[in-house]
Order: C-alpha cells, then structure tokens, then sequence
C-alpha cells in the first residue's frame, strides 16, 4: 500500500536490522542495515538523518563481527560528514569520536586511542560539562588506557579522581561507580584482582524509532 520507497517503510526495514542485531544474528543484521543503506542513499539522500544513524549502525556492526580496524575507518568516514553537516559539538559528533577512539584500541593502536580519546575529553567537558555520563565515560577510558599502557600508577590516580565524581554524581552503589572502585584496587597492585576494561560503549544498536543512533552510554 505505501511501496517500497515511503518513509515508514524504509523505517520497518531499519527496525527488522535492530532486532535481528538484538536477538543475536549480528550478521543477519549487518547484511539488512547494508541493503537499507542503498535504498536510504537512493531515496534520502547523503546526508538524511536516517541515512546517517544506518551508516552507524554498519560501522559498529564491523566492531562487533570481529573487525575493530574496519568499524574504526567507517567511523572516520562518518565522522566527516557528521562534521560537515552537524557540526563538531553535536552529540553524534562526539559519540561518533568515542567509537573511532574505542576501535582504534582494539584494533592494537593504543596510543592513538589514547590521544583521541583526551582530545575528545576537552570538547565534552566545553560542550557537555563535567558531570555528563559521557565525560565520566570518557575519562574511564583514560584511565584504563593508563594501566593497559604500563602506568599503573597514574591509572589508579586517575580513577581515584573519577571516583570522587561519581559519588558525588552517582552516588556509591550505581554499577559505574563500583566499577571505579575495583580499578583502583587493581591498578594499585592488589594481587588477584583483574581490572575492569571499559565497558560502557556508544556502540549499540538503534532506538527502534529508526530516526537516531544512541548517545546514551550503556553497560
């Protein structure tokens, strides 16, 4: 009735993607994200919202499939053009530096996950300020970073230092906040204690509204 073109198929469509993604067939899901991707640069365009938050969804799809240098590059990709068309402090610009930062780590460049990831510190404590979940996320990242580089000392300090945020923030019993407090057990040598990497991601699969990729941090 609507064909095959119309906004709310093209929305369907999106949404199949997201719960084949959520109910466990990562790769079914990747395979209709990337065929949605050609009807929305047919139908929308380039630069459409929709088009964009697809072209999210295929990058952090690669990340998860086992490619953390792919999912890096198509982020880059992205990032240009949430650059050129949303400007450098909108939420998905940022949300999208934290995941080229994230797979940049995974794909063995820590030292460029590190630099990517203090560059990308400065901009939300000036855009987002310092109490936003994203900033604490960020600074996490940092001081895991820290540790996993062989400064063990200055990841503990910098996860004390997080530590007195999220308190006063989160409080003492929110999930993060534990989190903080057994990295800093870790990192200052306690024997038997495995740190705890950062598992708070930008990267998850769609709201199923189909018009916005999550900015919400989740566990």
């Amino acid at each position: 009735m609507l064909g095959p073109d119309h906004p709310d198929t093209l929305t369907t469509r999106h949404n199949i993607a997201d719960w084949r993604g959520q109910a466990g067939d990562p790769a079914g899901a990747a395979h209709a994200f990337e065929e949605l991707l050609t009807d929305n640069l047919r139908v929308l365009g380039p630069d459409h919202p929709h088009t964009l938050t697809t072209r999210h969804n295929i990058a952090y799809g690669r990340g998860q499939a086992g490619d953390p240098a792919g999912a890096a590059q198509a982020f880059e990709e992205l990032l240009a053009d949430y650059l050129r068309v949303l400007g450098p402090d909108h939420p998905h610009t940022l949300t999208t530096r934290h995941n080229i930062a994230r797979w940049r780590g995974q794909a063995g460049d820590p030292a460029g996950a590190a630099q990517a990831f203090e560059e990308l510190l400065t901009d939300e404590l000036r855009v987002l300020g310092p109490d936003h979940p994203h900033t604490l996320t960020t600074r996490h990242n940092i001081a895991y970073g820290r540790g996993q580089a062989g400064d063990p000392a200055g990841a503990a300090q910098a996860f004390e230092e997080l530590l007195a945020d999220q308190l006063r923030v989160l409080g003492p019993d929110h999930p993060d906040t534990l989190t903080t407090r057994h990295n800093i057990a870790r990192w200052r040598g306690r024997p038997g204690i495995r740190p705890v990497p950062p598992t708070r991601s930008r990267n998850c699969w769609p709201t199923t509204c189909g018009c916005s990729a999550r900015t919400t941090p989740t566990r």
